[in-house]
């Protein structure tokens, strides 16, 4: 039997209510990658000789995070990002799970040998655990409907058409029928193709004077009203992602308040930065959804800290240099995000906006729910780690993992570091 051990460290798990502001001072005992003991009696002098020992040196020791959006470029794209890479980049940013997004792009998860094709890859990698979602509709084209039963027998934790939203309303009334029948969760990127247009960035004054076509918050809050119209009608379990509109946040105020089953994500460039970073046509800057006005970002800030936005996750689209080095417009749209994920997140608990406690809620327990499984500090459960400590330092992107560096994040100060990225028991990045 294989024993490791993380002592000396401040714990922190919102499911079990251990509280690192409150001193919980402690360890962990490892044994095959399972957790077998917790608290103040993990301590060296109780260890066996053979008993492999990590000194936290006060730091403090949570689960790790699980990152619910991320694109890959493999099959078709390695040169972009492969799952190694991924799983490194997701390793740096203590992200020891993450859920693969379909992509028409880069192949599509709408059948089992997508999904044996995934299950198959993260075994060779056994790096940080990976997770299919799977298509609403074959090819995300949305045209017909995947066969979401046995997708989810097969391993699927959702559906959904990636960034492509599924145009056909009768289409996706009878997917959200299908799928509450069955309990499964469906999620989507809300937006009205026609109001959006070809946008490229935020509609606006800014856009209008770049010369750039903009992008309307409009068709944001019109594609997620009618989403959430059939959710009403449906029962649907249904998950928001990308919500970057101060228009939103209010729909989703009140979706709530009806009892919908409604939840949401957004990412930390839309809470950290805006429009303005588009500058001299800066085509890092282009994304999708866009970077929006300072009162959007506000808003997205004010919804993430109150829990109308219940999770954060990476957004991670990698894209290689030949994408974005043409103009504006003709840019591939996106950022990577896995390796900045937590420290970027982390300025939400600087200015105020949530604990450190609800942060991990929003960064690891609560995705984690979502996809069906259970991230928490507990005996039995895996021992799936991230261990950080305060510390002043700068984002470098010619340092990243992940085999793109298109992120705004570059030069980003931050006050956190991730220490170590622990999967079930294995230390699989090491910053100390």
């Amino acid at each position: 039997m294989k024993q490791s051990a993380w002592i000396n460290a401040r714990l922190l798990c919102p499911v079990r209510g251990l509280d690192a502001d409150a001193d919980a001072q402690g360890g962990i005992l490892v044994e095959d990658g399972i957790i077998s003991a917790i608290g103040a009696e993990v301590q060296a002098d109780s260890l066996s000789p053979d008993t492999q020992i990590h000194d936290c040196a006060g730091a403090t020791l949570t689960t790790g995070l699980f990152d619910f959006r991320v694109y890959t470029g493999e099959p078709s794209s390695p040169e972009k990002e492969g799952f190694a890479s991924a799983a490194r980049a997701a390793a740096a940013g203590g992200v020891t799970s993450f859920a693969v997004l379909p992509d028409a792009k880069t192949g599509s998860i709408d059948d089992e040998g997508g999904l044996n094709y995934v299950a198959r890859r993260a075994r060779l990698e056994r790096g940080a655990k990976i997770y299919p979602w799977a298509t609403i509709t074959m090819g995300a084209r949305g045209e017909v409907l995947s066969d979401m039963g046995l997708l989810r027998e097969g391993g699927a934790i959702g559906f959904t058409d990636g960034e492509n939203p599924v145009e056909d309303s009768r289409l996706l009334e009878n997917a959200m029928r299908y799928g509450t029948s069955f309990d499964l969760l469906l999620a989507g990127r809300p937006e009205d193709l026609h109001l959006a247009g070809s946008g490229v960035m935020n509609a606006g004054a800014l856009a209008a004077r770049l010369g750039l076509e903009g992008r309307s918050a409009v068709a944001e809050v019109a594609g997620l009203e009618r989403d959430l119209r059939l959710v009403a009608q449906t029962g649907s379990r249904y998950h928001v992602s990308g919500v970057s509109t101060a228009l939103a946040v209010e729909v989703l105020v009140n979706a709530k308040a009806r009892g919908l089953r409604v939840t949401a994500d957004t990412a930390p460039q839309y809470f950290l930065l805006t429009e303005e970073e588009v500058g001299d046509y800066r085509t890092f800057a282009r994304l999708l959804p866009p970077l929006r006005s300072e009162a959007d970002r506000a808003a997205i800030e004010s919804a993430v800290g109150d829990g109308t936005i219940d999770l954060i996750t990476s957004a991670h689209t990698p894209q290689d240099q030949e994408s974005k080095r043409v103009p504006f417009s003709e840019a591939a749209e996106g950022m990577v995000g896995l390796e900045t994920l937590f420290v970027t997140a982390w300025e939400l608990v600087e200015r105020g906006v949530c604990t450190e406690q609800e942060l991990m809620q929003r960064l690891a327990s609560i995705p984690a729910g979502l996809a069906g499984y259970e991230s928490a500090l507990k005996i039995g459960a895996s021992a799936d780690l991230m261990v950080y400590e305060r510390a002043n330092d700068t984002v470098d992107a010619s340092q990243f993992r992940s085999r793109s560096q298109n992120t705004l994040f570059d030069g980003f100060e931050t006050s956190v570091r991730v220490k170590q990225t622990v999967v079930d028991g294995r230390v699989v990045y090491d910053g100390s």
